[in-house]
């Protein structure tokens, strides 16, 4: 999943989108990831992703509070399928993080 840090014009559509990762973001819209954007107000998000057949467009507004955004800045921010789903769901996914995890020092 792929987070743009700078917020986007709601009005745009999967044409525009698809430019602007392509331009801003510097990746292929067409690769598979998930794209997210952010509106100003952060109470909106659109993912952009590409099924296999097609380019899908999912919008979500919350009705009170705000999405918890990284700071604004340019550039974008990696995030794991359950940061997404944390995000998704209006939770500090930010202050969350990993354990990390024990490598084993014997091989075979």
């Amino acid at each position: 999943m792929v987070l743009a840090t700078q917020p986007v014009d709601f009005r745009t559509s999967v044409h525009t989108l698809s430019a602007l990762v392509s331009e801003a973001l510097r990746a292929n819209p067409y690769c598979g990831d998930v794209f997210v954007f952010r509106s100003k107000r952060m109470d909106r998000v659109k993912l952009l992703a590409w099924d296999g057949s097609g380019m899908v467009l999912v919008t979500k507004w919350l009705h009170q509070g705000r999405f918890t955004w990284p700071p604004i800045r340019d550039g974008v921010v990696h995030l794991s399928a359950t940061q997404l789903a944390m995000l998704l769901d209006g939770l500090e996914w930010t202050r969350v993080s990993p354990k990390p995890a024990k490598q084993s020092a014997v091989v075979g």
